[in-house]
């Protein structure tokens, strides 16, 4: 029997395709975990490589979060500002409630000059992420929202960062410090309400065994 070679290689595309959406899945997480310790370059590489693989890539039911928008967070925390806000635009541009990416593209906006928009950006962004998060924590209380920012850690420093802002009266070398630490911690945050959501339930389970 003859094998049609256009028929192989549009099985070979096929498969290929198939496999994306687990290729980029699998840099991002590693750049995940890359990024919140402080590994940027590790992270830019795994990020640039998922974009390629698969731009379209979204991760997290909860708190979703597109491949440009970790492109262009990595890209910022290793100094490449001009090509992060081309990635953040671009994550705003596909998802405009991702707080993060616009906290981080006022971030970016303020270091490169351009202060009186990135400063309206980072309020933005700051404020997005304090309202989703009250707002998870009430209309989810009984589920996955009770794990977030439980302490009201975040939320405490985005307040105090919003009356600074406010006040007109502050060092921008605070102030970016201080939203390069809210971007990061949430970036923890996603992993740490998910490990204690996971631990309830396992203890749930265990105990209705015991009965």
């Amino acid at each position: 029997m003859k094998i049609n070679p256009f028929i192989v290689l549009i099985f070979v595309i096929v498969l290929l395709s198939g496999c994306a959406p687990f290729q980029a899945a699998g840099d991002v997480q590693v750049g995940r975990e890359a990024f919140v310790i402080g590994k940027n370059e590790d992270a830019l590489a795994d990020f640039q490589r998922a974009a390629k693989i698969d731009p379209g890539y979204v991760t997290g039911a909860v708190f979703p979060e597109g491949v440009w928008s970790y492109l262009g967070r990595s890209e910022y925390t290793s100094g490449k500002l001009r090509s992060a806000r081309q990635s953040l635009e671009r994550a705003l541009a596909k998802n405009k409630d991702d707080h993060v990416a616009r906290l981080y593209l006022g971030l970016t906006l303020a270091r490169a000059g351009h202060r009186r928009r990135g400063l309206r950006e980072i309020r933005a962004g700051l404020k997005g992420i304090e309202d989703w998060i009250d707002y998870v924590n009430d209309a989810f209380r009984f589920s996955y929202g009770q794990y977030w920012d439980p302490t009201r850690q975040i939320r405490s420093e985005i307040k105090s960062d919003l009356a600074m802002i406010s006040s007109r009266h502050f060092a921008w070398s605070k102030l970016i410090a201080n939203g390069e630490w809210v971007g990061r911690k949430v970036e923890e945050e996603i992993d740490l309400a998910q490990r204690d959501e996971s631990q309830d339930m396992s203890r749930d389970g265990d105990s209705s065994t015991m009965r």
